[in-house]
């Protein structure tokens, strides 16, 4: 299963953010195991690298982005998903990059805290909560 985390996530889970650190650590570890499979776009690489460094320190943010790079994939950002993105119904280009990108990693659940900027996604849209009780199910 391939699972597209969008930024909040992956900035709840590498910066630690109680409370919504536990369930993205919980699909990490899946990740690590090899049960499942994340994506991250380069774009939440550089977002994160941003709001980490102010409070974590550039050495500290980049060994974190190094291990999370070891349990996922990046999907890269290119010209096709700019235009896409620039095209398209979303309020929020970001978001629009972040639907752009599951779709071309042909991912099978977006996993964000924000659904409500997913409304018209082909991919099911999930929190990692809602994630993980759809997997003991």
């Amino acid at each position: 299963m391939k699972l597209f985390w969008d930024t909040n996530v992956m900035l709840d889970f590498l910066g630690e953010r109680a409370p919504f650190y536990i369930s993205a650590a919980k699909i990490a570890t899946l990740a690590d195991k090899r049960e499942v499979k994340i994506i991250a776009s380069a774009l939440s690489y550089a977002t994160i690298s941003y709001f980490l460094t102010k409070y974590e320190g550039l050495e500290k943010t980049k060994d974190k982005l190094r291990k999370f790079k070891v349990i996922s994939e990046i999907c890269e950002l290119d010209e096709l998903i700019i235009e896409k993105g620039l095209n398209s119904d979303f309020s929020d280009f970001e978001d629009s990059l972040q639907y752009f990108s599951a779709l071309r990693t042909e991912c099978d659940i977006i996993i964000t805290r924000n659904g409500k900027d997913f409304k018209k996604s082909q991919i099911p849209v999930m929190t990692p909560d809602e994630f993980l009780n759809s997997i003991k199910e």
